[in-house]
This record gives structure tokens, C-alpha cells and sequence, in this order.
């Protein structure tokens, strides 16, 4: 298996996280994550190094200047981005590499890459509806800041067409079989290498 990218959108409540994490828990699929970098204070129960890494803003401008991101975006007041050393260390390993990215960030990535290198994966919520009925159910939030997300997902889904694949996560396990097919059906050995 030639290593590859698999990048995995969505817009904030879409499910993304779930689904990634189920995913990582099937050991058929041989998936690493990646772990990106970002400003935004850790969340109850995430750890330094598992789901982030986190760090403040002048250290992040400064790995900005020096080129160290291979995708850098600035998400709800907060920055993200993708080492690329990490990247280059996964691809050389022949890993298969997920990276849960915004959509800024997954073009930026699809601009560096060859297309059999990579497989870019956007998730859809049912509806916008739903999508604040999840965002409110999970408790982390404030009404502004939900109304936020909301207003950006509406934004970000206008990007899925940018993407190889668009799935609705309107049934988990539907999703994630689809997910799983998908991510299978990519290392067919009929793509150049």
C-alpha cells in the first residue's frame, strides 16, 4: 500500500469526530490521524498530543512564517493547521493518513498533492436544523457561539461540490459504512502509484 491521504470535512456538529474516531477503532483500515495544531483553548477531556496540539497564538504565526504548516486556516477565532513534516514522515512511512480539516484547509492540501496521493471526504448534516439540534444537545456552547457555527456551516457546506465524495451523516452507522467503503475502494491497486 503506497501511503495516502484521506481528508474528512465537515462543518462543526456534523458528526465528523464520531465518525473519525470509529474509524480509527477498526484496525482493518490501517488508519493514522493526524494531529493538528491549534490556538483554541482544550475542551473537557482532550489531551496535549491526542486530539490537538495545543498552543498559543505567536507560537502558531511563527511556525506560520517559518513554513512549517502544510495547511494553516483560521476557524471560528481560533487557528489550525497540518505540520508538514508530520505529513511528509506518513507518506514516506506508507501510511494512511486521515486528516479531520476544514474545507479551506482541504484545498489548500488538494493543490499540493496528485490525485491518486489523495481522497477528499465531506459530511453533511441532515439539515441545518438538525445540525443546531446536535450543536445544542452537546452542551459546550453558548447560544452566540451556536448561532456562530451555524452561520459558518451554512457557509462551509457550499464547498462540498469541491470535494471527491459528499456523504449525509444522517444515520451513523450508514455513514460509516459508507466511509468505510470508500476508504477501502481508494487503495485499489489499478491507481498509479
Amino acid at each position: 500500500m503506497a501511503g495516502r491521504l484521506i481528508i474528512l470535512s465537515a462543518p462543526s456538529g456534523a458528526g465528523k469526530t464520531s465518525l473519525v474516531k470509529a474509524l480509527l477503532e477498526d484496525s482493518s483500515l490501517q488508519l493514522r490521524l493526524s494531529i493538528s495544531t491549534t490556538t483554541r483553548p482544550p475542551r473537557p477531556g482532550e489531551v496535549h498530543g491526542r486530539e490537538y496540539f495545543f498552543t498559543d497564538v505567536p507560537t502558531f504565526e511563527q511556525r506560520i512564517a517559518q513554513g512549517e504548516f502544510l495547511e494553516w486556516a483560521r476557524v471560528h477565532d481560533n487557528l489550525y493547521g497540518t505540520a508538514a513534516a508530520d505529513v511528509q514522515a506518513a507518506l514516506d512511512r506508507q501510511d494512511r493518513l486521515l486528516l479531520e480539516i476544514d474545507w479551506q484547509g482541504a484545498a489548500q492540501i488538494r493543490a499540493r498533492f496528485a490525485p491518486h496521493q489523495l481522497m477528499s471526504i465531506f459530511i453533511l448534516p441532515p439539515s441545518l436544523a438538525e445540525l443546531r439540534r446536535r450543536l445544542e444537545n452537546r452542551g459546550q456552547d453558548s447560544q452566540a457561539v451556536i448561532d456562530r457555527r451555524v452561520a459558518a456551516a451554512e457557509a462551509e457546506m457550499a464547498h462540498a461540490d469541491e470535494f471527491d465524495h459528499v456523504i449525509m451523516n444522517q444515520d451513523f452507522s450508514v455513514a460509516l459504512a459508507e466511509l468505510k467503503r470508500l476508504i477501502r475502494h481508494h487503495d485499489s491497486p489499478t491507481q498509479p502509484e
